[in-house]
């Protein structure tokens, strides 16, 4: 429950009343405040709370800012009569200027909006909020002729949010009327998941909350407007309730106060209940506040740490369902014209899919809950050689084996019947082809930790079986591996272990032995996933491997013991339109041209939260100049 309120913080100064209909919705910039007064549309104050100015640019109800790269103020406003967000940019005299912005479209009755720069990559976005709990995240695209929005994701909480807040530092926070507060990744591709900071009644808000700001030193302030009063909570102590402090302005109390900013060392407090005047708004300092409240001022933190990002260029056709469905791609390169190569992707609900280098569908067949696939040229089969293909097939508890053919760039079923495995559920697989004898392998595993290898053979026919060679548990679940067929190594990851390498022959070869764990490692964070292997060289290259718990990738030398290099994203490009990727199950890497665009080669990653706009997933294409970009790595 609530804990007893703080002494009253003193306003060292009021605003003028509002020439408009109310008062909510501030952005400090520089010594002024530009402020919503509803009907009046923005007021500018100076921190005297003097009028300075007025804006006929609408019926605002809730304003945002953010500094430009040019070094100018952008400033987000809803207005209300026209159910529309739009966008203004301060000239030089500090006159807000109507910026031309394509979109958004929103589905709903706005309530509000904030802000938010993504620290990972500086990009822009939008958020708005519903009278009926909804959110909609959009990006903000800068253009030649003004500015372009494009719908990131959407999601509702259940009933009002009116108020948002972002710290830049990741985190978005809503106020929902009447449950509470919550956090949001500011991230369009991370994981949808509200978690809540306080509730109404249960916690420490009495019963409505309303605006959000947070300060430079990681507080978070809430209106608990119905007690008259702001809540302090520590983002850095999660989210602890620090106290509250109500606000006065000699005799006058702030009641029911609305939007709440804190900028530039002052915080500017909506009082639409500003009896028996018109609203206004309330100013003071942010030491003052924190003096009330007894609580120690503290240094801005220094800003979070950046990975490096490489964009993808190309996404593929999303599959045909919701849900876990895309999983794992393999990459064939066509020899006569690399820009010919295709993507075979596994449909894990229902078949394999054929991409071409633009992420058209080529061919899809239905022959079972796909998981994992994996290709390798150079078999003999019907007096030629082929590129085999061959996929773990849940449905049938087998192996999946076609051949592709390099004119038609279609896959052809070749299996001597029914491959199966004997296993319960086959998950991850990958192929091996040795140096040494010639053979072709094919690898599977499932969830339990079991993993075997089998030759695939040619029979007289043209049919392709397996032949079992080798068992090879692991103390659990397992599914990503890949094979480096000149060095004769398979690696493994084991996905709440780490990644593990072995010799890749039936026979002899080396132990198993830790490439790197899990625990303990900074750049792995449960599950390990899919993996791929980049040659530079005969014998040199680099191991790319998802960490699916941080959506990024992990690198590590081909070579030697397997030293780690680094760690990279795959972020959005809101300009072309295509989003980040996240929640990665499979990936492959290729060093081999695949033509223009891919000309070093490139990753294909699956995408487990397909946003922007939100649809069933898909698989990216990232060039491998933006990876080697990204890390510093020599191309060769």
């Amino acid at each position: 429950m609530a804990q007893a309120a703080a002494p009253a913080v003193q306003a060292t100064a009021e605003s003028a009343a509002t020439l408009g209909s109310g008062a909510d919705g501030a952005v400090v910039v520089g010594d002024r405040i530009y402020a919503g007064a509803e009907s009046g549309g923005i007021e500018v104050y100076d921190m005297t709370g003097k009028r300075l100015a007025s804006h006929a640019v609408g019926n605002i109800r809730a304003l945002d800012a953010r500094k430009q790269a040019d070094g100018t103020t952008l400033i987000a406003a809803l207005d209300g009569s026209s159910n529309a967000a739009n966008l203004l940019r301060l000239d030089p005299a500090g006159v807000p200027q109507p910026v031309a912005l394509e979109g958004p479209t929103p589905a709903m009755t706005l309530t509000g909006l904030c802000l938010a720069r993504d620290y990972r990559d500086d990009a822009l976005y939008l958020f708005l909020l519903g009278e009926g709990g909804e959110i909609e995240q959009w990006s903000l695209v800068s253009t030649s002729t003004g500015t372009k929005a494009r719908l990131a994701r959407r999601m509702a909480l259940g009933s009002e949010t009116g108020y948002c807040a972002a710290d830049d530092r990741g985190s978005v926070f809503v106020s929902q009327e009447a449950v509470g507060v919550w956090r949001l990744a500011i991230n369009p591709d991370a994981e949808l998941k509200p978690e809540i900071v306080d509730i109404v009644r249960l916690g420490n808000i009495t019963d409505e909350a309303k605006g959000v700001a947070i300060s430079p030193d990681r507080r978070l302030v809430v209106s608990d407007a119905s007690a008259n009063r702001l809540n302090l909570y520590d983002l850095d102590d999660g989210y602890k309730y620090l106290g509250s402090v109500p606000m006065r302005f000699a005799a006058d109390a702030v009641e029911d106060p609305g939007s709440v900013t804190v900028a530039g060392g002052m915080i500017v407090v909506a009082d639409d209940d500003n009896a028996p005047e018109r609203p206004n708004f309330k100013i003071t300092t942010w030491p003052a506040v924190l003096a009330a409240a007894g609580l120690a001022a503290r240094p801005e933190p220094a800003a979070p740490k950046r990975m490096p990002i490489a964009l993808p260029t190309v996404e593929t056709t999303p599959v045909e369902t919701g849900g876990d469905a895309a999983d794992d791609p393999a990459i064939w390169i066509d020899p006569a014209d690399p820009s010919r190569s295709v993507i075979i992707g596994t449909q894990k609900q229902s078949g394999l899919y054929v991409y071409d280098l633009s992420g058209k569908v080529l061919q899809f067949l239905p022959d079972g809950r796909m998981n994992n696939v994996d290709l390798r040229t150079g078999f003999r089969l019907g007096g030629k050689t082929v590129t085999l293909v061959t996929a773990s097939n849940r449905t049938t508890k087998g192996i999946s084996i076609y051949t592709l053919d390099p004119g038609t760039r279609l896959l052809t079923s070749v299996a001597d019947g029914l491959q199966t495995t004997g296993l319960d559920d086959p998950y991850g697989l990958c192929m091996y082809r040795s140096a040494r004898s010639r053979k072709t392998f094919v690898f599977v595993n499932q969830t339990d930790g079991k993993m075997r290898q089998w030759e695939l053979i040619a029979t007289p026919a043209g049919t392709v079986r397996i032949k079992l060679v080798r068992d090879m548990p692991f103390a659990s679940q397992v599914e990503g591996c890949v094979a480096d067929d000149e060095m004769a190594t398979l690696y493994v990851g084991e996905e709440d272990v780490g990644i593990w390498r072995q010799g890749a022959e039936p026979r002899g070869g080396a132990p198993r032995s830790a490439v790197a764990k899990v625990e303990g490692h900074p750049a792995l964070k449960d599950d390990v996933e899919g993996m791929g292997l980049y040659k530079t060289g005969a014998k040199t290259g680099y191991l790319v491997v998802s960490s699916q718990g941080n959506d990024s990738y992990a690198v590590f030398r081909r070579e030697g013991a397997n030293e780690y290099v680094g760690s990279f994203t795959v972020g959005a490009d809101p300009a072309s339109g295509i989003d980040g990727v996240s929640e990665t199950d499979g990936l492959e890497v290729t060093s081999m041209s695949a033509g223009p665009g891919f000309a070093r080669g490139l990753m294909v990653a699956q995408d487990g939260r397909n946003v922007s706009p939100p649809e069933p997933q898909n698989f990216k294409l990232v060039p491998w100049e933006a990876i080697a970009k990204a890390l510093s790595l020599p191309t060769k």
